[in-house]
């Protein structure tokens, strides 16, 4: 029966096992004092703050104590099937080997609180010191100041995990799932540099190019992606000082884009028939403006003229101006080229932003109806690929190298002992001996729009 009873205890919890001895005592089933003893000192722990009946004279537990791990993560380590048994039995009748065992079980795990324990200090060091100590200043470079437009990433095994842009404020925290950072902390240092979080990732913190602004931005409507935007400019051939129309500012990603082309010397007319939309778009514009002027110390050219009405019945506006190319994001646009085409400069570009092909069939439909002087060279869809290059990697984290084919001569010689594991080693791996794997990258961009080049002639 006793026998039994080992065997069913080791797999109980325990309150359950006090409860148990409660029994066992009342009822006099049990009879040995030592066995009674050991169940009533069943436990994980000697430190449990709900053990009742714990007294000062009682033998000292030589259970381990909790490792670091254990405590941090708020989890008990498992207890091996050696360290339950021996736990029920009188401590005189344990024998030399089993005394062993649980000594090296014991130093296995103060060596891993240890490790742990370094490694979370390490981690706590480097997100104190946030920016590389050895940085050198290039010329022309500024610090990261409040009030700029800044985007944190963090990649991890060749896989973006998070992206997002934010402004630096004084005494604010950019919040994540990867834990905190706080403003001050980044305030300061160069940007481009990895700043560890309060759970220890590393975070990279830099400042984003105007197709990232224009992506992470508010927005209203939809905007005109940079590789749809970077193709219309190309078609409209947009040189500075020119002078641009602009029907349609939705968010005020294709102002931006036409802002920076243009230069100090041009100017762009953008025009929005949406209350909300407008507003949005001018917004966006002088959030871009402020904080280039913070990063660069110089002011962007402030050559976007917004303004809130319908193209279609601009013609006051329009008056005594000319435009070197038309750039059309509209429900309708073959409504508005006649008030559109009589502005623009014989042999320029009109390229017209169309979400749907049956948007794309109403154009050219309304220029085969119309007597406009345009002529249709393109119809084009812009599509954008991305590809995963990288080298390739064993399981183990270690490089693949290439295999040379295989000689049958018999004077090769083999490898002996010594170079038999450097294959798995971090050494440094010469040049052209690591193979790369590369393959389409699974998250694509899909359709954005279809994009309508019209040049105007003279018939």
């Amino acid at each position: 029966m006793t026998v039994s009873l080992h065997l069913g205890v080791s797999f109980m919890t325990r309150k359950f096992t006090k409860a148990c001895v409660i029994c066992l005592e009342r009822h006099n089933v049990v009879h040995s004092k030592q066995f009674l003893f050991a169940l009533r000192n069943f436990g994980t722990g000697p430190d449990d703050s709900d053990r009742e009946d714990s007294s000062s004279d009682a033998p000292a537990s030589t259970f381990p104590q909790l490792s670091r791990r254990a405590s941090l993560f708020g989890r008990r380590r498992p207890l091996s099937p050696l360290e339950r048994v021996s736990q029920l039995l009188p401590e005189d009748t344990l024998s030399q080997e089993v005394w062993a065992l649980r000594d090296t079980r014991n130093t296995e795990v103060e060596q891993d609180s240890q490790s742990l324990g370094k490694e979370r200090e390490e981690a706590i060091e480097a997100s104190q010191g946030s920016f590389a100590p050895h940085h050198v200043c290039v010329p022309g470079e500024r610090p990261l100041c409040f009030g700029e437009t800044l985007l944190a990433e963090f990649s991890r095994k060749r896989r973006l995990e998070f992206r997002k842009m934010f402004q630096l404020k004084e005494g604010l925290k950019l919040h994540s799932n990867w834990g905190l950072i706080a403003h001050n902390d980044m305030e300061g240092g160069p940007a481009g540099s990895v700043i560890r979080t309060s759970m220890g990732i590393p975070i990279v913190i830099r400042r984003p190019g105007l197709d990232e602004f224009t992506l992470f931005m508010k927005r209203g409507p939809a905007i005109a992606y940079p590789k749809d935007a970077s193709a219309m400019l190309t078609m409209m051939d947009v040189t500075e000082g020119d002078c641009v129309l602009e029907s349609g500012s939705g968010s005020g990603a294709m102002s931006l884009f036409l802002s920076r082309a243009v230069g100090y010397k041009g100017s762009v007319l953008s025009v929005e028939i949406r209350e909300d939309h407008h507003r949005c778009a001018l917004l966006n514009y002088q959030r871009w403006r402020s904080s280039w002027s913070l990063r660069r110390g110089e002011e962007w050219p402030d050559n976007v003229h917004f303004h809130h009405g319908d193209l279609i019945s601009a013609g006051p506006l329009l008056a005594g101006r000319g435009f070197n190319s038309v750039a059309l994001d509209m429900v309708n646009p073959h409504l508005a080229l006649p008030a559109v085409v009589p502005h623009l400069h014989p042999g320029s570009v009109c390229a017209v932003y169309q979400a749907n092909i049956t948007q794309v069939i109403d154009l050219m439909e309304g220029l085969r109806c119309s007597a406009l002087p345009l002529v249709c060279e393109r119809i084009v869809e812009v599509q954008y690929r991305d590809w995963l290059v990288g080298p390739s990697l064993k399981k183990d984290g270690t490089f693949n190298k290439r295999k040379a084919p295989q000689d049958n001569d018999d004077d090769k010689s083999e490898p002996n002992e010594d170079t038999k594991g450097d294959l798995n080693c971090q050494d440094p791996v010469t040049f052209g001996d690591v193979p790369y794997i590369a393959r389409p990258h699974p998250e694509q961009t899909g359709h954005t729009a279809f994009l309508v080049k019209l040049r105007k002639i003279l018939k």
